[in-house]
């Protein structure tokens, strides 16, 4: 497919999210089985114009004073890929699967219209009700962290250092042209080309043999930040498909009682593969569905050394990488999420040993979600427990981290344009003694 014929495939793929309200990948997997003729790189290019136009969704309108899917691509064109409106007019010439010319509109807008007077959640490309939460989170650095969020996600892996150090790992990898990750000291990031693309790292040999994860940078941290050690018991209380427990298991170098489980046993199912691949250990407790459902981890109440709570959350620290999700985030939907994480974190409370720790973590900006899940759970507990200071946790975990955080009232705040990952929150609280 020409380019001007990937832009018009990509209107259409945005029509359909909007028309029919779904999701983006939904709507991009029935355009490639209606469109089989279109190859996989094609597929990826389309792919990467809907996710840029609605990662500028706001923006773009604002330059185009349209919202149409067709604007959209338009205003993208410049905001994101930094066309000028000669260069966009030749894209749409209106020739075989080209979309249709230019008006003298948009021609005007392209030339004309800028965003110095737009409202931040227009300049950022955010919804307007969630602004409040993120001008908390950021204050002055309000709008370059938005900017930041609305750039496409790097490409990072974890070196799997029971199996190789990360410089053992990067001299066999050297076909990837890999490069250390800025602050992860087992990360290697990856280049993408300039439509957003990677190499298909999970069908390299390397990762077949367990020598690798692919995983945000920010993950690894907040992984690394649980101060998991060998020989202890650890629970990985909300474990999913099991990235963070592979991430505990080497740091535990396979040493102790590593358990994960999950509320929902479907989302544990690709977690055995990839321990066996990794060469990891760890005890995995399903869950039972339905009226049989059972405690699976009753007999480990007040016993366990650490507890890492990666907390159901919105996915507001992913936009980057999910777009399309911030455009579909209801109120309600948090208000669902802060109800889960006060769940889980109580759950969480019963594991936890007198003296020992929850690290609690969601890949989310919003403080609802971060200090103030935290600020419920210490008045529920009834001073059972005290927040870890972070400036401690990282002191002893990763002290050269420490400028390129943000410390708030409980916990810890990486974000893409200070830390240069997703949006993750970590706070650590301890058990009191007994007595």
């Amino acid at each position: 497919m020409t380019p001007p014929a990937r832009l018009s495939a990509a209107i259409e793929v945005l029509a359909d999210i909007a028309g029919r309200r779904r999701p983006a990948a939904d709507a991009l997997k029935d355009w490639g089985l209606a469109h089989r003729f279109a190859g996989s790189g094609d597929r990826a290019a389309i792919a990467s114009l809907v996710y840029d136009a609605l990662r500028r969704r706001a923006s773009a309108a604002w330059i185009m004073d349209d919202d149409s899917p067709r604007a959209l691509v338009i205003g993208m064109l410049r905001l994101q890929h930094g066309l000028a409106a000669p260069t966009i007019a030749g894209l749409f010439s209106g020739d075989r699967f080209a979309p249709e010319p230019l008006s003298d509109q948009e021609r005007a807008r392209l030339t004309d219209a800028t965003l110095a007077q737009a409202p931040d959640h227009v300049a950022g490309d955010v919804p307007e009700w969630v602004l409040p939460a993120l001008e908390t989170t950021f204050g002055g650095a309000l709008l370059e962290e938005l900017r930041a969020l609305g750039r496409r996600a790097p490409l990072d892996i974890r070196i799997n250092t029971l199996k190789h150090d990360r410089e053992a790992a990067m001299a066999g990898l050297t076909h990837l042209a890999p490069a250390t990750t800025p602050h992860a000291p087992n990360g290697l990031r990856i280049p993408i080309g300039e439509d957003g693309r990677g190499p298909a790292l999970h069908v390299e040999p390397e990762f077949l043999d367990g020598w690798y994860e692919i995983q945000d940078e920010g993950s690894q941290l907040a992984s690394l930040l649980s101060g998991a050690k060998p020989g202890e018991t650890v629970v990985d209380l909300c474990a999913g498909g099991g990235g963070k427990t592979l991430s505990l298991a080497a740091m535990m170098n396979n040493d102790g009682r590593l358990v994960a489980s999950d509320d929902d046993p479907r989302r544990l199912a690709p977690i055995h593969e990839r321990l066996r691949r990794a060469g990891a250990k760890a005890e995995i407790r399903t869950p039972r569905g339905g009226r049989a459902r059972t405690d699976v981890l009753g007999d480990l109440d007040g016993a366990v050394d650490r507890v890492l709570v990666d907390a159901p959350c919105t996915g507001s620290g992913t936009w980057r990488r999910n777009p399309d999700a911030k455009w579909r985030m209801r109120p309600g939907a948090l208000a669902a999420r802060v109800n889960e994480q006060a769940a889980v974190l109580d759950r969480a409370a019963l594991l936890a040993r007198p003296g020992g720790r929850i690290t609690y973590v969601t890949c989310s900006l919003i403080p609802e979600e971060n200090d103030g899940a935290v600020t419920g759970f210490l008045a529920r507990t009834c001073g059972d427990f005290a927040v870890v200071p972070a400036t401690d946790v990282v002191a002893a975990q990763k002290p050269d981290l420490a400028p390129f955080l943000r410390f708030t009232g409980h916990g810890l705040q990486m974000s893409p344009a200070l830390t240069g990952t997703d949006g993750f929150y970590v706070a650590t609280l301890e058990r009191r003694p007994a007595g």
